[in-house]
């Protein structure tokens, strides 16, 4: 197997890895949130963190690097419109993916907090799920239309 084989295997694992975690990750979460249990949501939502750390997070580093590195072993050039693109959107994808991490982290101190009160989840939780699911929309649609980039590499 070639270099460039190799770097386009792992930038495939990568992206299969990033999109296929983070649609999971947004399903399980969504429907165990209206669900309203709150030790479900707490266990869950911990999972959540956990699975962004060790699947997500690497994910989203090797995709630019395998990324770049067939660009320039390919000699396609940097200012061609799909890869303009697929950066612009990746970048998009990125803006609204750190916040999501952020929340997600913050839904699961206010989970645990009431998971141990024996409380209701309060409004902020909510508040904090809305924004979201809502930062979602963009990222996922983000990298629909990147997939479509790299399958079609229009001029």
């Amino acid at each position: 197997m070639s270099f460039y084989m190799l770097l386009k295997l792992l930038h495939v694992l990568s992206s299969t890895v990033l999109f296929g975690t983070g649609m999971g990750i947004a399903f399980f979460k969504w429907i165990t949130d209206r669900s309203g249990d709150v030790r479900a949501i707490r266990i869950v939502t911990e999972r959540t963190v956990l699975a962004d750390y060790v699947f997500t997070t690497p994910a989203v580093i090797i995709q630019p690097v395998t990324g770049f590195a067939m660009i320039w072993l390919a000699g396609y050039p940097l200012h061609s419109t799909w890869i303009a693109w697929s950066v612009a959107l990746y970048l998009l994808a990125g803006v609204c993916w750190l916040p999501v991490v952020w929340l997600q982290i913050k839904m699961r101190d206010l989970a645990r907090r009431a998971n141990v009160d024996g409380a209701t989840l309060p409004p902020l939780y909510w508040r904090y799920q809305r924004l979201w699911f809502l930062l979602g929309i963009p990222a996922f649609s983000a990298l629909v239309v990147i997939f479509w980039l790299m399958l079609n590499k229009p001029v």
